[in-house]
């Protein structure tokens, strides 16, 4: 069970953002990912928990931020209700999109584990709703991901794979590389891994 700590950048001037206290888990039926998020200044800022099925389908989404969460799942799309903390204001939306993105490095590892690009194949086109603090308005947004490499690095753990992604928005042509060692983030824009205590899961 991966446990450990990203920070979070601006991607643009690398100002500092926050940090994401996380712990992973692989099962027979899925993947699930918890964390707590705080501000540059160690204050709670929310959280995020996400639960995959066996083909990195979201099977259940909670996230908190501010004074705003959101709970969804895979349903006619992707379906999510909105509200403040109490509930008092919620408001329920539907998209023809195949899940959810966000600020979080879960959302980057549930799209590789869903769509699953072969190394050389052509990009692979998806539609997701992006879900971004600090107020969570979902926006409907498409990307491409390909898998460009794979590299096996020897660790004192054992082997370790990297998949290293090409993701291009295909709004605004913006182009990330991602790598990603099982359930792990080791690299993306505005994202670094700060300290993990247990090596990446591997997924079956």
């Amino acid at each position: 069970m991966p446990r450990g700590r990203y920070s979070h950048f601006d991607p643009h001037d690398h100002t500092f953002l926050g940090e994401e206290h996380f712990q992973c888990a692989v099962g027979p039926s899925g993947w699930r990912y918890h964390s707590r998020l705080t501000g540059p200044d160690g204050a709670p800022t929310g959280s995020v928990d996400l639960t995959l099925d066996h083909l990195g389908r979201p099977l259940r989404l909670e996230l908190h931020a501010g004074d705003w969460q959101v709970r969804g799942a895979a349903l006619n799309g992707v379906t999510w209700v909105r509200s403040d903390p109490a509930g008092l204001h919620a408001r329920e939306n539907t998209a023809p999109a195949q899940a959810f993105t966000g600020a979080s490095p879960a959302f980057l590892i549930a799209t590789a584990r869903m769509l699953r690009p072969a190394a050389g194949a052509p990009a692979t086109r998806v539609r997701l709703v992006a879900l971004t603090p600090p107020v969570l308005a979902a926006r409907t947004l498409d990307q491409s991901w390909a898998l460009l490499d794979t590299e096996a690095h020897a660790t004192d753990n054992g082997r370790l794979v990297v998949e290293k992604y090409q993701v291009n928005d295909l709004e605004t042509g913006d182009q990330q590389l991602v790598h990603l060692a099982g359930d792990v983030v080791l690299a993306a824009p505005g994202i670094e891994l700060e300290d993990l205590e247990t090596p990446p899961s591997t997924f079956p």
